[in-house]
């Protein structure tokens, strides 16, 4: 066997992707119950957080350098992507957030404060950790618990 890619062993599960995700996404089990995607504002099937960026299988990779023949990508992306579902990290906010307070996921696979009141717990997916709180589109910490 050449190898084989971990579902689970000390650290983050990999999923495959069903969409382009760049590293720092809440991500949510995508409509096809295999994949997973970028989170949707309010998503109540979210799974965690998207550790690097990844781009679904076929996806063409070849760079398009003007004057060159080669199409060679010496760093391609995977077709899956670790995704980590506790911790913290320092992550995008959508709104502003003051510190403590329960957060969802934004659109674009960012995090803002949990609508009052929830319609659904499930739409948690953490708490601003970040003392002092968090501008609209700023980054601070974000305790994940999903």
């Amino acid at each position: 066997m050449p190898g084989i890619i971990p579902l689970y062993e000390t650290g983050p599960v990999t999923f495959s992707v069903s969409e382009a995700i760049t590293g720092g996404m809440i991500v949510e089990a995508a409509p096809d119950g295999i994949t997973v995607r970028v989170a949707r504002a309010g998503s109540t099937a979210c799974v965690g957080l998207a550790l690097h960026d990844a781009l679904p299988a076929g996806t063409s990779q070849a760079p398009t350098i003007p004057g060159v023949s080669a199409s060679v990508n010496a760093a391609p992306l995977p077709s899956y992507v670790a995704v980590a579902n506790f911790g913290v990290f320092n992550l995008q906010y959508a709104t502003a957030a003051v510190f403590g307070a329960t957060l969802q996921a934004a659109a674009g696979g960012l995090v803002a404060n949990l609508v009052t009141p929830p319609p659904d717990p499930t739409m948690i997916v953490g708490m601003c950790y970040q003392s002092g709180g968090v501008a609209i589109n700023g980054f601070g910490a974000v305790l994940l618990d999903f």
